[in-house]
């Protein structure tokens, strides 16, 4: 069930890879996955370090919809596809991070269960 939950994240790191290798960023691709690599590793850092680039490449991803919708409009073409397309796919590169926070992601990390909220001290 644990694959389950980890599939949104998977499948965000390997389009992320993918949107490297495009660009021709090879140590970014082999970033991306060794970090796929590093799911199997059942330690506490692993969500942290992925989260982190989870959020980095949702960043990238907006940056790049930035840049892609700008030259269409310049150039007069059609841009609306393609913010609605990257814009899903940096949303769910986003929420793909929050994943971690799950219970059964973190007794696979052996994280300690975050604080309740409205609990008094």
């Amino acid at each position: 069930m644990s694959l389950l939950l980890l599939a949104p994240v998977i499948l965000s790191l390997l389009v992320l890879g993918a949107h490297f290798l495009r660009s021709g960023s090879l140590f970014l691709v082999a970033a991306a996955l060794a970090l796929v690599a590093c799911l199997a590793f059942r330690r506490p850092w692993v969500p942290r370090l992925v989260q982190g680039a989870l959020v980095l490449g949702a960043i990238e991803w907006v940056r790049t919809v930035v840049q892609f919708a700008a030259g269409r409009m310049r150039n007069g073409e059609p841009y609306v596809r393609l913010v609605i397309i990257l814009g899903t796919v940096a949303l769910v590169t986003a929420l793909s991070a929050l994943l971690f926070e799950t219970a059964r992601l973190r007794r696979r990390y052996r994280r300690a269960p975050g604080p309740e909220t409205g609990a008094a001290p």
